[in-house]
C-alpha cells in the first residue's frame, strides 16, 4: 500500500485538521498518468507513475503493473492511431 510523503513544509494528512466545522482544502495528487502524443502520423503512447507508489510496491507487484499498463498504453496508442487515421486519412502524395 502505498504512503503518503507530504512536500518539505506541509504537515502530513491529517495533522491540524479544522475543529470548527470548515473543511479541508483537498488537493489533486498525479498518481498515475498515460500519455499519447502524435508526430504527423506517428503516436506514441507512454504512462508514468508517482515515484512514491514505485517506491513502495514490491518487485513482483512492480513487474504485475508494468506489464499491464504496457498493455494499456499499447491499446490507447492503437485506438488513437485508428481514430486518428479515420479523421485524417492520408492525403494523395503529388510525386
Amino acid at each position: 500500500m502505498a504512503t503518503q510523503t507530504p512536500p518539505a513544509g506541509q504537515p502530513p494528512a491529517g495533522a491540524g485538521k479544522p475543529s470548527n466545522g470548515e473543511s479541508e482544502t483537498a488537493r489533486d495528487v498525479e498518481l498515475l498518468k498515460v500519455v499519447v502524443t502524435r508526430d504527423g502520423q506517428k503516436v506514441t503512447a507512454q504512462w508514468a507513475i508517482h515515484p512514491q507508489i514505485k517506491h513502495d510496491l514490491q518487485p513482483d507487484e512492480w513487474k504485475e503493473l508494468s506489464d499491464i499498463m504496457t498493455q494499456v498504453t499499447n491499446l490507447v496508442g492503437t485506438r488513437f492511431a485508428q481514430v486518428l487515421s479515420e479523421t485524417e486519412p492520408d492525403k494523395p502524395g503529388t510525386a
